[in-house]
């Protein structure tokens, strides 16, 4: 079974960096897709990056696009988002998962439990 678990979050000022991190269980992580969701206190889920199996392409979200990267490391089954510029309006649960790129549109399946980003002002 596909587990992924997220580490990394915590708080920070605005202006701030988090690195957040992405360990999947599966050997076969280097075959899927992953991304990044984040969900606001009180507010619905959104998309923030994906990026392909290989790592040649990246899709980031217009609000975090420039201040955001998505990165992977296959061999060591982990994905990671590096976050820089934090603003008060990035605090959320980031969510990490697998899933696919279908006409560059990134689409999850497997997802990890979150971990808390706090952007203070």
């Amino acid at each position: 079974q596909v587990q992924l678990a997220e580490s990394g979050g915590g708080v920070v000022q605005a202006g701030g960096s988090l690195r957040l991190s992405c360990a999947d269980s599966e050997r076969t992580f280097g075959h899927y897709p992953m991304g990044w969701f984040r969900q606001p206190p009180g507010k619905d889920r959104e998309f923030v990056a994906a990026i392909s199996w290989s790592g040649d392409r990246e899709f980031y979200a217009d609000s975090v696009k420039g201040r955001f990267t998505i990165s992977r490391d296959n061999a060591e089954n982990t994905g990671f988002l590096q976050m820089n510029s934090l603003k008060p309006e990035d605090t959320a649960v980031y969510y990490c998962n697998t899933g696919a790129l279908l006409s560059d549109t990134y689409y999850p399946h497997y997802w990890g439990q979150g971990t808390q980003g706090t952007v203070s002002s």
